[in-house]
């Protein structure tokens, strides 16, 4: 299949309600309001094509965008490439749940996170604080050097109150995520989201007011069910 076959297809399986939903989130045309479970019998078609997916996430088309993720390729890609796709990334639904997501199965992972929660951009730190949440609910504990992840939590509880919006809530997801995936530092991912307390987000948006989220609740919540330890089979779907 080429770019302009893949487009037909999820033209055809777009639908209103969710094309008004992903745009009210950030999403802009062009668009089709394709549900990703939809997706799943073209990629059955496809595979992995690395390929067809850079040709894909060009074309910036958010569903086109989003599917591009699935069948790509995490390891074909450089950190060039990767830096490439955020740059094309406009809003958070694309930098933390498809460039972030990709990156999590590359072996460049960190390294690339690093970079860039390291940065000013907000996209970017999102996506950096995404792809650790994404790293640390799938692959073995052992993958992780328990001194950064301590830095990190240092670091998440040092700033996230002064973050941009998208960083303060992947960071805020970080903290639930270390609590509950990476059980080294369980006790101190607890005291961190503690210290934290509520982060507000919202308030920079004129048409909505102010809302709180808070890792420390979910935390418990997640204690609650016995799901401490939990780790997915998958990044993607």
């Amino acid at each position: 299949m080429n770019v302009e076959m893949v487009l037909q297809e999820l033209e055809a399986l777009g639908k209103e309600r969710l094309k008004k939903k992903y745009i009210s989130n950030g999403a802009r045309e062009p668009l089709f309001g394709v549900a990703t479970g939809e997706m799943k019998p073209i990629f059955k078609k496809i595979k992995i094509n690395q390929p067809l997916s850079d040709q894909l996430y060009a074309t910036g088309n958010y569903d086109a965008m989003y599917f591009a993720g699935i069948i790509a390729d995490p390891n074909a890609m450089t950190e060039t490439d990767y830096d490439r796709w955020m740059d094309g990334a406009y809003f958070y639904m694309l930098s933390d749940y498809v460039v972030a997501v990709t990156l999590a199965e590359a072996d460049i992972a960190q390294q690339v996170a690093d970079k860039w929660i390291a940065s000013d951009e907000e996209l970017r730190r999102s996506a950096g604080w995404s792809c650790y949440c994404w790293l640390l609910g799938n692959r073995p504990d052992r993958e992780f050097a328990e001194d950064k992840i301590a830095g990190m939590l240092d670091l998440a509880e040092r700033t996230i109150h002064e973050a941009p919006e998208r960083a303060k809530y992947a960071m805020n997801f970080f903290l639930y995520t270390v609590a509950v995936s990476y059980l080294p530092l369980h006790d101190k991912a607890v005291e961190t989201a503690k210290a934290v307390g509520s982060v507000e987000v919202g308030q920079d948006k004129s048409k909505a007011k102010s809302k709180f989220i808070h890792a420390s609740e979910n935390i418990q919540k997640a204690a609650d069910k016995g799901q401490l330890g939990f780790k997915r089979k998958h990044v993607r779907c």
